[in-house]
């Protein structure tokens, strides 16, 4: 498997929060390796050339997410 690692975001959506080295936490669509976008929560270098870990979320898994955020007693 020789595939070379690419991601090219391709939606920005909002940013959560910013660090104090000017990281900012992001949810975004993002297309890794050419394949289709998903909704994707990391933090990111200024330049958006550096990211930090982060999960991937289908259509379906973010609904659901939403729906388990919505019932939390904040």
């Amino acid at each position: 498997m020789n595939e070379e690692f690419s991601f090219q975001i391709t939606e920005k959506i909002g940013v959560l929060s910013t660090s104090k080295a000017g990281w900012t936490l992001e949810l975004n669509k993002v297309s890794w390796s050419g394949r289709p976008a998903k909704f994707d929560l990391r933090s990111w270098d200024p330049e958006h050339k550096k990211m930090g870990k982060g999960v991937t979320f289908t259509d379906e898994e973010l609904k659901s997410l939403g729906n388990i955020i919505e019932g939390l007693d904040l």
